[in-house]
């Protein structure tokens, strides 16, 4: 790897360590030449696929509408933007992971509350009750009550 200071051609690796809750590797990198030191980030390169939305609409992945949503949902709740980021890197993973060349919108919104349950219970009864249409009160006592089991 060309070192970014003074494009020299050898690197050599001091460090490794998972990131990213094991979705990447970070290197620690020393230029031979220049001693400059600078990290790198490995991962795997798998393609997202297409969601298929309820309509039958087909529609690229957006990064974008997700990260909206579980903001929207996490809003004013004391949860840090390096958990957030971690969430959204699982999803990522496990729709990569997947190998589908599309998968339906309701699998990106089960993803989503598997996260955000973990995350904050809040955040996820927030984000159920949209992504799940409740309609009364009794859907969100029966959503609590299976957190509380």
């Amino acid at each position: 790897m060309r070192c970014p200071f003074c494009t020299a051609e050898e690197t050599k690796v001091i460090d490794s360590r998972l990131a990213a809750d094991g979705y990447q590797i970070r290197r620690r990198r020393e230029c031979i030449g220049c001693k400059e030191r600078f990290t790198t980030f490995e991962s795997a390169e798998l393609a997202l696929p297409y969601i298929i939305k309820n309509n039958g609409n087909r529609e690229p992945f957006d990064l974008n509408k997700l990260e909206v949503s579980l903001n929207r949902a996490l809003e004013k709740r004391p949860v840090h933007a390096d958990d957030v980021d971690n969430v959204i890197s699982k999803i990522i993973f496990q729709l990569k992971a997947l190998g589908e060349r599309e998968v339906p919108s309701k699998s990106v919104g089960h993803l989503a509350m598997d996260g955000l349950k973990q995350l904050d219970k809040v955040a996820y009864i927030r984000f159920a009750s949209v992504y799940l249409s409740f309609d009364d009160i009794e859907e969100f006592t029966k959503e609590i009550e299976k957190l509380r089991e």
